[in-house]
């Protein structure tokens, strides 16, 4: 795995969310610098907030970066 990875979390639960973001992280490789988690935005922000209150302070992620139209999170490992 290198660059960006990226994981649709359509139709997950929070919990589902959790686990794919959970061993995305421990999986990550060197070369790995984002995380684009894609959640939608029309069915609701459970996810998205999720994701910003949950990893914003995560050891391994520097920062949160939003999408402009508010349907993917993008976690930064590292920057490129």
């Amino acid at each position: 795995m290198a660059g960006i990875i990226t994981a649709d979390l359509h139709g997950k639960t929070v919990y589902q969310a959790k686990v794919t973001v959970d061993a995305l992280l421990r999986r990550v490789s060197g070369g790995t610098y984002r995380i684009r988690l894609i959640h939608g935005c029309h069915g609701g922000t459970a996810l998205r907030d999720f994701l910003q209150e949950t990893y914003a302070t995560h050891p391994k992620v520097r920062r949160l970066v939003r999408s402009p139209d508010g349907g993917a999170t993008e976690l930064v490992l590292r920057e490129y």
